[in-house]
């Protein structure tokens, strides 16, 4: 009888599968708890991804003892305290997240208005997936894009998406802005109060002119 001979080469795939392991537990973290599609194999943004589900980690305690407020009147109060156009906000959340609060992308972007951990560090948002310090953030961003573009909704929609060094004086064509911008703006379009109209003010008729009586003398 042959005997059989004993592998005694590397163990690769042992390797390689222990080497897999973190990289798959850390997509499907991210998938699961941030209720979004990322590939089991992705080698993007690790540490964004890592620091959200750290920042997740951190809320969801607080989160469950005392849950969110309403988010709809959260965000109109948001966009009246920024002096934003009513709606914009709304329908940047409602891309962005679809107005869940624990979203997280697969790029590691958190929360409702979808700040990365960057971002939300320079806006000092400590808790991104906290609905009222999430927001006020993302307005802020928001707001600041309003007023660098004079007010031009598409370039700050765009440059909220892409970064304001991305935006000259144009949608950047990368194969993701221009499609965010025509979502949020169709969004936008829908969600905006209707612009008030205005009445014609019918032209004053003029009134037949009355003259005087006249005194009639008295017969007799």
């Amino acid at each position: 009888m042959r005997r059989k001979r004993k592998s005694g080469g590397f163990p690769w795939v042992r390797v390689g599968l222990c080497a897999l392991a973190p990289l798959v537990l850390l997509n499907l973290a991210v998938a699961f708890f941030g209720d979004t599609r990322v590939p089991l194999f992705s080698l993007s943004f690790l540490e964004e991804k890592a620091r959200a589900l750290s920042a997740y980690a951190r809320h969801r305690p607080s989160c469950l003892l005392d849950g969110h407020p309403e988010m709809a009147t959260l965000i109109r109060d948001t966009e009246r305290r920024h002096r934003l156009p009513p709606g914009l906000l709304q329908a940047l959340v409602h891309v962005e997240s679809n107005t869940q609060p624990h979203r997280i992308s697969p790029a590691g972007a958190m929360g409702p208005g979808q700040l990365m951990p960057s971002t939300a560090s320079l806006l000092r948002v400590e808790d991104p997936f906290d609905p009222a310090p999430a927001l006020d953030g993302s307005a802020r961003y928001l707001a600041e894009q309003l007023a660098r573009y004079r007010g031009n909704v598409t370039l700050a929609v765009a440059a909220y998406n892409a970064g304001p060094g991305n935006v000259n004086g144009r949608v950047p064509r990368n194969g993701e802005t221009e499609f965010y911008v025509d979502k949020v703006l169709t969004a936008y379009a829908r969600l905006r109060p209707p612009a008030t109209a205005v009445k014609r003010q019918a032209r004053p008729t003029s009134a037949p002119v009355r003259h005087p009586p006249v005194d009639r003398p008295s017969s007799g």
